[in-house]
């Protein structure tokens, strides 16, 4: 049976070399669809909600999109080589079971994303349909993202491709008639009014937007032929997430400078009625199975998360029916968290977006300074399989330090609705903490690494290829990249 027709059967296992196939081209695609939503076009408001500029927003998107996609590109590029979803190759750096806690970090950040966008997709239907059931519209929401997560990673590669065209045929006029015809206000071209506060917060949401899918990002190049280029799966990766951000954020960023105080929703339709009579409802209409397939791509990493820390404390096979088990579980949580929620949506919003950058600096920093500098991609893949008595160990203290530390040493610098740092209050509330993580987190892994024994690895990886074959795939440094 075709691939694509068959519900997938891997979860975290590794992906054999006779199942790999595909080009890098797939990832612009779907990474572009992931970005480009509706739930990305809020982030881009919540630098207007403090006060900003479109201008001073547009340029907090830029750069905050630009840093925040180089980690998720380069962790794409890992997929690949090593044929695993991102959190298992982990194990390499925070131990079998100590991976469990970036494991519950991912899925609460997942969870999260989620449950916002199930209330926009109910948002829209309720506009569309003028009824208010929004309970009921989660459900059907729920069920149609989990429907397209159980069929799995080919599905989801393909309708992320078909989705692209939809909406470069909806948005993308609207972009262009918004940017000739909308009255924007002439203090939105400026930066009149700037404070670093606000383009700080819009700076840290779209950096932590873009961050976001560095967890799980290779889970959806893992099936590529070892042999692709890892420069081509980084920048088409990259700039499908830049472009799907920038897009979305500044086209919110724009429609939130001329209906101030507006929810998303109703400042996109209002934008649309303007231009057009009447194509408001329509354009939200287009933008609800973008929704849809973004709930899918998280519901789809989280199972292999929620599954990885099952697998840490006691031993899993990964069949197909224990990821539809998974998936099912991950898609109830954000349903009854949509069903369960109240307040102000970008209030919330923005506020979980900077939580999440907290989190997940200090990750990033240890995993890709462990398979760029470190490792320089060489892992014994059998061992991250092997419970106790590996190379890589239960609890990998290094990893685990790192991130505590790099946590630790950001507290000072953050700015959040609860808690601001004294440093940053120092400074003006300016939020630096992002920098702070990287840094000490990435320095202090490098020294706790130099105890590694990483030639006793290699020699433990060749010795699992020689004794059994391919299944081992002693380490991705060893696969010469070809243009693919």
């Amino acid at each position: 049976m075709s691939e694509t027709r068959a519900i997938e059967s891997k979860s975290i296992d590794w992906v054999p070399l006779d199942e790999r196939r595909g080009k890098p081209s797939t990832l612009f695609p779907l990474w572009f669809m992931s970005n480009a939503n509706l739930t990305t076009l809020a982030t881009g408001m919540v630098g207007a909600a403090l006060g900003a500029s479109f201008l001073t927003s547009l340029v907090a998107i830029v750069l905050g999109a630009a840093v925040g996609t180089v980690f998720t590109a380069f962790h794409s590029a890992q997929g690949p080589q090593l044929g695993l979803p991102q959190i298992i190759q982990s194990r390499a750096q925070f131990g079998y079971r100590g991976v469990v806690v970036i494991c519950a970090v991912v899925v609460f950040s997942i969870v999260g994303f989620n449950v916002f966008n199930q209330i926009l997709a109910a948002d829209v239907i309720t506009l569309a349909t003028g009824t208010d059931l929004r309970d009921l519209w989660f459900v059907i929401i729920t069920g149609l993202a989990l429907t397209l997560a159980i069929y799995g990673y080919h599905w989801i590669h393909r309708f992320q491709t078909w989705l692209t065209w939809l909406f470069l045929a909806t948005f993308g006029v609207f972009t262009v008639a918004a940017l000739i015809l909308l009255d924007v206000p002439d203090g939105q071209f400026g930066f009149g009014g700037f404070t670093w506060a606000a383009f700080l917060v819009q700076f840290a949401a779209a950096a932590a937007y873009a961050l976001g899918w560095a967890p799980y990002v290779s889970d959806y190049s893992r099936y590529l032929p070892p042999q692709t280029s890892p420069r081509k799966a980084l920048w088409y990766t990259y700039f499908g997430v830049f472009v799907g951000a920038v897009w979305l954020m500044a086209l919110g960023a724009l429609v939130a400078g001329v209906f101030a105080d507006a929810s998303p929703l109703e400042a996109v339709k209002s934008a649309a009625d303007d231009l057009v009579p009447g194509s408001g409802v329509w354009l939200l209409i287009a933008a609800l199975p973008g929704l849809v397939t973004v709930i899918t791509v998280n519901v789809y990493a989280a199972s292999l998360e929620l599954i990885t820390m099952v697998d840490s404390f006691k031993a899993v096979q990964p069949t197909r029916r224990l990821r539809v088990i998974a998936c099912s579980v991950v898609a109830g949580t954000g349903l009854l968290g949509a069903v369960l929620s109240s307040g102000d949506f970008l209030a919330n919003f923005g506020s979980f977006l900077v939580v999440l950058l907290y989190l997940l600096v200090p990750w990033t920093s240890v995993n890709l300074v462990d398979y760029y500098f470190v490792r320089r991609g060489h892992y014994a893949i059998r061992e991250i399989f092997i419970p106790t008595g590996s190379v890589y160990g239960s609890w990998g203290w290094r990893g685990l330090g790192a991130y505590a530390i790099g946590i630790v040493a950001m507290i000072p610098f953050v700015v959040t609705v609860w808690y601001t740092g004294p440093i940053a209050a120092a400074l003006g509330d300016v939020d630096v903490a992002l920098f702070v993580g990287l840094v000490v987190s990435a320095v202090a892994y490098v020294l706790m690494a130099r105890s590694l024994d990483l030639a006793g690895e290699i020699a433990k990886a060749e010795a699992d290829a020689r004794e059994h074959g391919v299944e081992a795939v002693s380490f991705a440094g060893r696969v010469a990249p070809v243009e693919t």
